[in-house]
């Protein structure tokens, strides 16, 4: 395996933990049994690659050639419940995880249209999907808006600006600085926003 893609497979790793653990907290703030805390931290860890593969015609998905997936997932669930009580607003813990989880998967979704030889715009489009879409198949299982469709949050936004950041970076800096920078950027514009209410505006 190359160098990249160990880097690469880092990155997917923190992803899965990231959206994992906003998807427990989610659910904690539901009050959802053991279940559907798991049901829904796996959802929100796969969905948006799950949608992306499917588009690409990356069959079987992800998650269902790669054991790890899961086993991480039911590791990283364990684990935050078992921290749970330490953490007091699951509301902006949850939004912090997300915005990691966001800014890794894009970086991710980038990665596999690279490796697919499709062009940087249509890479930038799979980049927001893997990122997005796993949150909006949460929110919609918890009776949510999904944030995505919120006029008064940024979310795909984030996620574009971070893919443009990418490909402006890679040629001069390599692709594992500018996978970290594109998260980087994607994570931290989230936050920002979210904190400073930013948004696009409305019709």
């Amino acid at each position: 395996m190359t160098s990249i893609a160990t880097f690469t497979s880092v990155i997917e790793t923190l992803g899965i933990i990231a959206f994992a653990m906003s998807g427990v907290f989610a659910a904690l703030a539901k009050k959802l049994d053991m279940f559907g805390v798991l049901v829904i931290a796996f959802v929100t860890s796969v969905g948006g690659g799950t949608v992306r593969d499917m588009l690409i015609g990356a069959t079987p998905v992800a998650w269902l050639k790669d054991t790890h997936t899961l086993s991480i997932i039911l590791i990283t669930v364990v684990i935050t419940l078992l921290l749970r009580k330490r953490i007091g607003n699951f509301q902006r813990t949850l939004m912090v995880f997300d915005a990691l989880g966001l800014g890794l998967f894009t970086v991710i979704g980038i990665q596999k249209g690279i490796a697919y030889g499709l062009s940087p715009g249509v890479c930038v489009a799979l980049g927001t999907i893997t990122g997005c879409f796993g949150g909006v198949v949460r929110d919609i299982l918890l009776n949510h808006i999904p944030a995505l469709f919120h006029v008064k949050e940024l979310y795909a936004t984030t996620c574009i600006a971070g893919g443009t950041v990418y490909f402006l970076t890679t040629g001069a800096l390599g692709p594992e600085a500018a996978q970290v920078i594109a998260a980087s950027v994607v994570s931290s514009f989230r936050i920002i926003s979210y904190l400073r209410k930013w948004h696009l505006p409305s019709l």
